[in-house]
């Protein structure tokens, strides 16, 4: 049986008993990076006298994930197999997903334990008062499919979860002061951490208290909806129109506080 187990975003007390009980008895650690995985069990066996598992623990991430189903497919049924990521919640944006739809296929009993999850934490944190949100985990580093992913982030309609670096906080504030320097956000850092922080306000507000800011650690940015069903359907339309750069650009221009030189930059690649 394999068995998916949340693994405490940043305070290591955040671990669950049923949590423990499972990693003392793994046959098989399947981790997205053992190293980190080994760092956290040494951890809970000192501070909760857990009984370090005498097993094997082995690589599963987006690299090799393929490849290590067909090695130790076969052994999922067989032994009691324990799949963790770096932090957090398994499979959601997430490797692990390989795993599940694998064990679907091949009718192999898996359970999902739950626990500490940065999107449930920094959502019930953000005072947003509607219960629906989206989750768009990391938006595409670069380029046009940036643009396009935070542009539906922002036209949706919907509260929107992201996860961030520090190293790109300030570029996506920078991105979406130009669309909506208005946009009411709310930002979590280091959750759950010795340093965490929350900030709350609208984008412009929160990139000039950042600028002189430390903003070291991961974060978590959560953009308030608008209810604008007309413009969601306008941006949506044009960026995926075929027509000249130039003429798409006069179009977004117009759809948002961005200069049409500036869409035209982005849209030719410069």
């Amino acid at each position: 049986m394999l068995t998916f187990i949340p693994t405490p975003i940043g305070n290591p007390q955040d671990i669950t008993i049923r949590s423990l009980r499972e990693f003392e008895k793994a046959e098989l650690f399947l981790c997205e990076d053992t190293r980190k995985t080994k760092h956290l069990l040494s951890l809970l066996t000192e501070r909760f006298d857990m009984v370090y598992p005498d097993t094997e623990f082995i690589s599963f991430n987006e690299h090799n994930g393929i490849q290590r189903i067909e090695e130790y497919g076969s052994v999922l049924a067989q032994k009691h197999v324990v799949y963790v990521s770096d932090a957090g919640m398994p499979v959601i944006s997430d490797p692990g997903q390989l795993l599940v739809a694998y064990c679907q296929e091949h009718h192999i009993d898996y359970d999902v334990l739950p626990g500490a999850s940065a999107v449930t934490t920094a959502y019930a944190a953000s005072g947003f008062e509607e219960g629906k949100f989206l989750f768009y985990a990391f938006l595409p580093h670069k380029g046009k499919e940036r643009s396009s992913a935070l542009q539906e982030a922002l036209a949706n309609g919907y509260n929107t979860v992201l996860y961030e670096a520090p190293h790109r906080l300030m570029k996506l504030l920078e991105e979406i002061v130009a669309i909506d320097a208005k946009r009411e956000l709310f930002l979590a850092k280091e959750l759950t951490k010795r340093y965490q922080q929350y900030y709350r306000g609208n984008a412009e507000r929160l990139l000039e208290i950042l600028s002189e800011g430390n903003i070291k650690g991961e974060w978590v940015v959560i953009i308030k909806g608008q209810k604008s069903e007309a413009k969601s359907l306008a941006f949506s339309e044009v960026l995926a129109l075929e027509m000249p750069p130039k003429i798409k650009a006069k179009l977004l221009a117009q759809l948002s506080d961005r200069s049409v030189k500036s869409w035209y930059e982005e849209l030719v690649g410069k």
